[in-house]
């Protein structure tokens, strides 16, 4: 039987990060959701994009924003149900709670993960409280302080904590990123591969190859892929009032409450200049160059250049550029999907 991740359902409310991908391909924790689904059963895992279905075959749909555990999957494959009573999944309906479920995620994917397999020995330059700490092959960390009596700490294949770092789990840190000298990480944070993140950071995930490599604060966030915070950007995570937080939602056209906390949603693609200072629950859309005097908006359209519209060829050459500083270009696929959400916006 072949398992189909369905995103029809959810995929217009996870703007901006569903424009460039399935939401099957959201990280949260240590894996994508698809991750998740092909390590627990062991085969691959298609979107509903990837797959025409023919009439008579096997397939299961199963919506694309659940996040599985072992616990769930065993009562699923018993009663073939997606909202058990017992075993009622964790599903991401709004981006906001992908952070907000990150602290859960990044358990169970720790457990995954690591389950009868050994850590790479931690130095003993490092000051460690807890246990729940794993290394994989290639990662260095000396002179840290790692903080596991709240959470797993998982360091991902050649992933680098510089000296100086102050950890408290749970965290996860995926293959080849690194966390420059003298970082402050709360709990529950992700960085997706090949990333670069400095400063304070608390309770936010970057997808991947996004850096976030200076000082400023970054808290109750979710970065998309090939993103840049310059220097000094900081978000604000919860209002002067402390009050509840609105989201604008570009798919229904309103504004929809996140709880008291959210900071920063930047699609994929995007930059913030030096300095910039993030309103509480400011959403940024996929390719955006952000500049400003003052506080930017709260809703950031695609392809903004500042206060103007981003020529789409000068959108992509200066994306082809920042992919180029860690060893990529900008595909074929990737230009098609830029491009489609260009046109859409006109």
């Amino acid at each position: 039987m072949k398992i189909i991740l369905n995103d029809i359902v959810c995929k217009e409310n996870l703007y901006p990060f569903t424009l460039t991908r399935s939401a099957a391909d959201i990280r949260i924790g240590i894996l994508t959701i698809r991750e998740k689904w092909e390590t627990l059963l062991g085969k691959k895992i298609y979107t509903i994009s990837e797959i025409a279905e023919k009439e008579n075959e096997d397939v299961k749909r199963i919506p694309a924003n659940i996040i599985p555990s072992h616990k769930w999957l065993k009562e699923w494959k018993h009663n073939e149900v997606f909202d058990s009573p017992k075993f009622n999944p964790i599903k991401i309906e709004y981006p906001w709670h992908i952070f907000q479920n990150n602290d859960l995620a990044i358990r169970e994917d720790f457990d995954l993960i690591t389950r009868k397999r050994k850590s790479k020995k931690i130095s003993s330059t490092n000051t460690v409280i807890g246990k729940n700490i794993f290394l994989e092959e290639g990662a260095t960390v000396k002179h840290s302080i790692l903080n596991a009596s709240y959470g797993p700490i998982y360091i991902g294949k050649n992933a680098k904590v510089m000296e100086g770092c102050t950890i408290r789990g749970p965290f996860a840190m995926c293959e080849g990123s690194i966390l420059k000298m003298g970082a402050k990480v709360y709990g529950a944070t992700t960085l997706g591969p090949y990333c670069i993140a400095a400063g304070e950071i608390k309770n936010s995930i970057l997808f991947g190859y996004s850096n976030k490599s200076h000082d400023g604060y970054l808290g109750d966030s979710v970065i998309g892929e090939w993103c840049n915070l310059g220097a000094g950007t900081s978000n604000s995570n919860i209002k002067n009032t402390a009050g509840n937080v609105k989201i604008w939602n570009d798919f229904k056209k309103e504004y929809i409450s996140a709880g008291f906390k959210c900071g920063l949603l930047m699609g994929d693609y995007s930059r913030a200049a030096i300095n910039t200072s993030f309103n509480t629950g400011t959403v940024v859309g996929v390719a955006s160059n952000v500049f400003c005097n003052g506080f930017p908006p709260t809703f950031i359209e695609s392809f903004s250049w500042g206060n103007k519209k981003y020529e789409l060829e000068k959108a992509l050459e200066h994306i082809e550029n920042w992919k180029k500083l860690k060893g990529h270009i900008l595909s074929e696929e990737e230009k098609k999907i830029l491009s489609d959400i260009y046109h859409q916006k006109k």
